[in-house]
């Protein structure tokens, strides 16, 4: 009796199933390609250098985004600075540190509960203690840290996975040549882990940029550019999504789109520098 691979037969359920997977990979792709086809159509046409270069004029009737633009950008780089550190030293503790236990599992067990708490609970704890109790107001100091909350489960999940894909023979290694724990995670671990980290950054800036109901409640929506630089931080600041909100709901279908357009692009500048300083960075480990 052979039991060779080749000799076994290939069962209708495998084919179904294969059929189903294919199936399923084609209108994920076709959802995509759909969403990005009806933005770039209706947004293209209104998309124009005064869109982003100028701020909207009452006045004037003009519309412009440059005012949303930079409050996304201090938003992104202010809520980067606060949870990155937090999020790699709490993945590097959990995965290098800690031994197991009830505290251990109950971080986890808070890092999965924060992952799944929706946007608009959020929004509200960080309009009443950042913004009320902390007095910082409608302020994109209090939107940054209100999306610290959100993105650091992120962050310590990516960075976790990251740090465990490591293998076990560097930390052998580094141990029996006599170097320290942290010079070990500084030096070997966490560069090696370095491009999963990226990836979990890029994708919380995803989450940032994409975020609209948080910052509704702790950013406001104002598009007014500020000349102080570190005092723009407590003045209120919309984001595009919240232009693109506001947009919506004034039934301003062109000016919703060019936004949306605007968005789709920055989200794929992000994924083509993800993929770069990935692929460099595997490079330089190689």
């Amino acid at each position: 009796m052979h039991n060779s691979i080749y000799d076994k037969r290939v069962r209708i359920s495998d084919n179904v199933i294969r059929v189903l997977i294919y199936l399923s990979a084609f209108v994920s792709v076709a959802i995509l390609v759909g969403i990005i086809g009806l933005v770039v159509i209706k947004g293209a046409p209104h998309l124009s250098w005064q869109l982003i270069s100028t701020v909207s004029s009452s006045a004037k009737n003009t519309f412009g985004i440059l005012g949303n633009i930079v409050n996304t950008l201090y938003i992104i780089v202010i809520t980067l600075l606060i949870v990155t550190p937090l999020g790699v030293g709490g993945a590097v503790y959990l995965n290098e540190y800690a031994k197991g236990g009830k505290l251990v599992r109950a971080i986890e067990f808070t890092i999965e509960t924060l992952s799944g708490i929706p946007s608009i609970i959020f929004g509200l704890f960080g309009m009443v203690f950042f913004g009320t109790v902390l007095k910082l107001g409608f302020s994109i100091l209090t939107g940054a840290l209100t999306l610290a909350l959100m993105v650091l489960p992120i962050i310590t999940s990516s960075t976790q996975v990251a740090l465990k894909s490591v293998p076990e023979s560097y930390r052998a290694g580094a141990t029996g040549m006599g170097a320290t724990k942290w010079y070990m995670i500084r030096t070997i671990i966490l560069p090696s882990a370095m491009p999963g980290i990226i990836t979990g950054i890029i994708l919380g800036i995803g989450r940032i940029i994409g975020e609209s109901a948080a910052l509704l409640f702790t950013a406001g929506s104002s598009y007014y550019l500020v000349n102080d630089f570190f005092g723009h931080i407590f003045k209120p600041g919309g984001t595009l999504t919240i232009q693109l909100y506001l947009s919506m709901t004034k039934a301003r279908y062109d000016q919703a789109f060019a936004v949306a357009l605007v968005l789709i692009i920055l989200v794929f500048v992000l994924n083509r520098i993800t993929h770069i300083i990935a692929n460099r960075m595997n490079k330089e480990k190689g």
